[in-house]
């Protein structure tokens, strides 16, 4: 693979004539993590105990990172949305030439960069330099320089530049070599980060109990007082936090009685902007005023018209396609507005009603698709539904579908059988090691999850967990309420 020349001018850091070709392998999802230990390191959100409010950021950021990374290595992969990122960053010393933004009291700054790349090495790149960071290390992680075909290039000895160490106690600049081991020294097992972090772990459990029980008694009282079918966090904010929520709920249900009606046997979930969801649940800002809460709840009877259209769109589809199921996954999808939900729709709609594809009207019965306006290729995903692209070519997508038919039956029966086992395996790890929760992060699919539930029933025995509460998610971490986050993969 021949890598953009934007590309292989940082690689080769301007040592190389501009005649010459580098040729690069394509980094690994293994090479990925490696190269970008210099920026977790600088990131972790255990560095961030003091400060509750950059350590949540940038724990919600790398939830968002990780799946980003995960979907650039999915087969069939073609673009992701545009992603944009903020992160806390530590340093040990300022560099007034590469800063993007004043220093803080505290030693850390804030950086904010868009993903748009389509491939691991440029993404990787472009986190490192919108931090700062050193990419000398990348080139090692992505292969050695091609030999030139010119053969008065064979004669050029290219050895990278090593500077003494005192080059960068002058110049206040980083040691990438230093880096790189101290991040290197961040490889952990998991039971000497347990044995490290446990007692911390359940003394912020400790501390968070008294908020947990009155987080449940408001969930409690409001479900009940206002009908609710289920009150939901679309992001892992805190518990003192969810109860500030729902202390704000309640008194709006005191000072707006009648609009909060409109409520009964609705879902309320707290998020980042206020509406109606895809699947019709009511969405809350978490940075919305009273008044705005108020007109959501007021409109409520109106978006009625809206979700019978939404059904009459996905049965038309289905209509169409075969008799397979229409709809909008919640779990794995970007939370949508019932507007741009119908908008999606009725795109698609459009683009197919008029193609008179030919198939049999229950030749797809049984099986799931979900929409995306930005993909540009069908695609079956490995829990057995079909994800397409608004813009789809009717034609490609009936020989797709009809294709990858019996292919999407075998993944749904494999992906119910894997959702039994699931549930069976996070029951006996809990059991086993006595703790009060076991569950998961959104970004850890079910395989991820039965494989490290297999690992810890088959592992040797850990420090005491009795009572606590153990998420499996991409990284390390103890929340501020005293959860212990540890990767699906960890080593031992």
């Amino acid at each position: 693979m021949f890598c953009r020349w934007g590309t292989v001018r940082r690689l080769c850091l301007n040592k190389l004539p501009l005649q010459h070709v580098i040729q690069a392998r394509a980094l690994s999802g293994a090479d990925a993590v490696n190269a970008l230990r210099p920026f977790y390191f600088a990131v972790h959100p255990d560095f961030f105990g003091q400060h509750p409010r950059e350590r949540e950021i940038n724990e919600n950021s790398l939830k968002r990172l990780n799946g980003y990374l995960e979907n650039l290595q999915k087969p069939g992969f073609r673009s992701l949305k545009p992603t944009r990122l903020t992160f806390y960053v530590r340093e040990k010393e300022q560099n007034p030439s590469n800063v993007q933004e004043p220093f803080g009291s505290s030693g850390f700054r804030a950086v904010s960069f868009t993903l748009r790349t389509r491939d691991l090495l440029s993404t990787v790149l472009d986190i490192l330099n919108s931090c700062n960071l050193s990419t000398d290390h990348v080139q090692i992680l992505n292969g050695k320089v091609a030999t030139p075909s010119n053969q008065s290039a064979e004669r050029i000895f290219h050895r990278p530049i090593k500077w003494d160490k005192t080059y960068y106690s002058f110049t206040g600049f980083k040691d990438p070599e230093e880096e790189l081991e101290q991040a290197q020294r961040m490889e952990t097992t998991l039971s000497s980060w347990l044995d490290s972090n446990e007692q911390s772990a359940e003394k912020k459990l400790k501390n968070s109990l008294p908020l947990r029980k009155e987080l449940d008694r408001l969930k409690g009282e409001l479900s009940h007082q206002l009908q609710l079918s289920d009150i939901r966090w679309q992001r892992s904010w805190g518990i003192a936090h969810r109860c500030s929520q729902l202390h704000s709920l309640s008194r709006l249900a005191q000072q707006s009685p009648e609009a909060l009606r409109n409520a009964k046997g609705r879902t309320v979930i707290f998020t980042d902007r206020s509406g109606m969801s895809a699947t019709g649940h009511v969405m809350l800002g978490t940075m919305d005023v009273h008044h705005h809460w108020t007109k959501i709840f007021e409109r409520l009877p109106s978006y009625s018209a809206l979700q019978k259209k939404v059904l009459l769109l996905e049965d038309r589809i289905s209509h169409i396609l075969g008799g397979i199921q229409v709809g909008y996954i919640e779990e794995l999808q970007p939370m949508l507005m019932l507007e741009e939900y119908y908008s999606v729709l009725d795109s698609f709609y459009n683009r197919v009603r008029n193609s008179r594809l030919p198939f049999h009207p229950h030749s797809l019965r049984g099986l799931q698709m979900i929409l995306e306006s930005d993909r540009y290729a069908p695609y079956l995903h490995e829990l057995g539904h079909f994800i397409i692209p608004t813009t789809c070519d009717p034609a490609a997508l009936q020989w797709f579908m009809i294709t990858k038919a019996q292919q999407a039956r075998e993944k749904l029966k494999r992906k119910e059988e894997s959702m039994v086992l699931e549930k069976k395996l996070i029951k006996a790890s809990a059991e086993k090691f006595r703790l009060q929760r076991l569950y998961k992060e959104p970004s850890v699919s079910c395989v991820q999850m039965i494989h490290s539930c297999n690992r810890l029933l088959e592992g040797e025995s850990l420090p005491n967990l009795q009572g606590m509460h153990l998420c499996i998610s991409h990284f390390y971490s103890v929340m501020q309420d005293g959860d212990l986050c540890i990767p699906w993969n960890w080593k031992h």
